[in-house]
């Protein structure tokens, strides 16, 4: 009985949407991760730690001789998946097809300072207030956005020139 009153409420949000001429509203995927091909598991973690993220879960896989390490801003957020295959030994290409990733932070001075204390380059130095670029160890870019409205420009950060590719 519950799953007959369910599917007609269903059909009836559809019937709705469809009359107001809109798609109906399914939930037929949900975001899991973007993986990230990793030479230097420990390099790639640390990066990623300094930039905020945590390990949520690993695992080892012997047999297939890779590592699968799972990174988010906090459990349950969307994720980002180290691989890590063992025998890996030449560094991976970089292809224009993978853009970067983002994320959204409270304050990007203080996100950058505390990136570049820990040796990380500002390739892209937030200028406007708005938005930094920086690259993991193995080449990831990844974009910084101040969550809400720009930030005032301020130095040393609106006079550094950009560094390398991001």
């Amino acid at each position: 009985m519950r799953a007959a009153m369910v599917l007609a409420r269903h059909a009836a949000l559809q019937l709705t949407s469809l009359q107001r001429g809109r798609q109906p509203m399914m939930r037929a995927m949900k975001y899991l991760h973007t993986m990230i091909r990793v030479r230097d598991v420990d390099a790639a973690l640390a990066f990623f730690k300094v930039l905020g993220l945590q390990e949520v879960r690993r695992q080892e896989v012997p047999a297939g001789r890779f590592t699968l390490v799972f990174l988010a801003t906090a459990p349950g957020e969307p994720e980002v998946e180290l691989t890590h295959n063992w025998d890996q030994t030449e560094p991976y290409s970089t292809g224009r097809n993978f853009g970067h990733l983002a994320y959204a932070v409270d304050d990007i001075y203080a996100a950058c300072e505390r990136l570049q204390k820990a040796g990380v380059t500002i390739n892209r130095p937030p200028r406007d207030g708005h938005m930094a670029f920086v690259r993991s160890p193995d080449l990831v870019s990844v974009e910084l956005l101040q969550a809400g409205e720009a930030l005032p420009p301020r130095e040393p950060w609106k006079s550094m020139p950009n560094v390398g590719e991001w």
